[in-house]
């Protein structure tokens, strides 16, 4: 991988912060954008902008080309056996409070499970439809490395378990979820499995088929495309017997003294979707399989095995989570506050972050209150790392 060729797609890192050049290490927030998917956008607001589905004029005929064709894309990206099977929604929050207050598996008595890295997305909803619904929330742990501890799973799993909601990667741990294991185990009781893919689909090859997970979610902004788009996808039984998640426009059939539901993935995609998003989105995934979703995978794995060397040299330094890991480091530093850190490094031009991450429950169970944390992508180089490694020497001689 040309990483000085890719780095010159982003015009961003041209930027320079505080009059240094800047070294973006926040990629788990969110991603910086290539010019091809800016280019898309504004070639949809110029060239071709109208609303979908609802007329027969060229415009609208061709936006909804493109925007069926974000579907078509998506579903070929994770290999799902149909585009039908793919739902635009704002970001992965929203897919996951889809699930969460339209499946008819929450509405009989049960057991939900969950983990505790989960970020508060996969936290939240599920709670909350375990107190609507009078259903059992079950917090699977984990092992001391930092991983779901799949034994423990195996155990939670019951015969009243009715769906297993899990994070792919851990947003603050970086441990990666053998989703294979806890489909085998979820599947032999006859209960669903719902995985965060936020911080797997962008850095991994996925094969929603192989994984064997009933639901994934995932969002736009975290692998290169615009904010504001997100996707759930569902085996198209199950969402055929889901109701609709918000009423209106464009997912209805025929409207009068009784009301029918458009076909999949309409049925949820009420009202004027973000039509210039998904082109964004569609763009963002072409420059991700022109590289190839083995090689950022490759590169994420070198990056970080160059990373963790090089914080293990800080002796005051605790990282978090297994050795075995994705793109997502967070750490602590004895005697200096996280968001200490972060200023530091802000101040050298460095963006990361700092804080709890969304995942209280976690920091809970590990008995700290922030951690700050680097997380790297494509355009990242060891000269970022190096960087990083330097800043917070600085940051130690400041708060000495």
């Amino acid at each position: 991988m040309n990483i000085e060729q890719i780095r010159k797609d982003f015009p961003i890192l041209k930027r320079t912060i505080n009059g240094k050049k800047l070294v973006y290490l926040d990629n788990a927030a969110t991603t910086q954008k290539p010019q091809c998917v800016i280019d898309a956008l504004s070639d949809f607001y110029i060239t071709h902008n109208a609303n979908i589905h609802r007329g027969i004029h060229a415009l609208g005929e061709e936006a909804t080309i493109l925007y069926e064709e974000a579907h078509k894309k998506t579903a070929a990206f994770i290999n799902a056996a149909s585009w039908r099977e793919i739902v635009f929604t704002k970001n992965t929050t929203e897919a996951l409070n889809l699930l969460a207050y339209t499946l008819p598996q929450l509405w009989k008595s049960g057991e939900i499970i969950i983990s505790q890295q989960e970020h508060h997305s996969n936290y939240v909803p599920w709670q909350q439809a375990a107190q609507r619904h009078g259903l059992k929330l079950k917090i699977c742990s984990l092992t001391r490395e930092g991983t779901i501890d799949m034994k423990k799973l195996q155990t939670l799993i019951t015969k009243k378990t009715r769906i297993v909601c899990l994070a792919h990667i851990s947003n603050v741990l970086g441990g990666i979820t053998d989703i294979t294991e806890a489909a085998k185990h979820t599947h032999a009781v006859g209960a669903l499995l719902c995985v965060d893919g936020a911080q797997s689909v962008p850095h991994m090859p996925i094969d929603v088929q192989n994984l064997g997970c009933d639901f994934l979610c995932f969002s736009s902004h975290k692998m290169l495309g615009p904010n504001g788009i997100g996707v759930l996808y569902g085996k198209r039984e199950l969402l055929e017997k889901m109701p609709p998640f918000l009423m209106g426009g464009g997912m209805i059939d025929v409207v009068g003294k009784k009301t029918t539901w458009n076909e999949l993935p309409w049925k949820f995609e009420a009202g004027t979707p973000d039509i210039a998003g998904a082109v964004g989105f569609g763009a963002a995934l072409d420059y991700l399989n022109k590289i190839g979703m083995n090689t950022v995978w490759n590169h994420d794995q070198k990056l970080v095995a160059y990373a963790l060397a090089k914080l293990k040299q800080i002796p005051e330094i605790k990282i978090l989570g297994p050795e075995k890991r994705s793109s997502v480091i967070s750490f602590t530093l004895k005697g200096i506050h996280p968001h200490d850190i972060a200023t530091v490094l802000n101040e050298e031009g460095i963006a990361c972050r700092a804080g709890h991450h969304c995942a209280q429950p976690l920091f809970d169970e590990l008995c700290i209150p922030a951690a700050v944390r680097i997380s790297f992508y494509i355009y990242n180089t060891t000269e970022d790392v190096d960087a990083c490694i330097a800043a917070l020497h600085k940051a130690q001689k400041v708060f000495a």
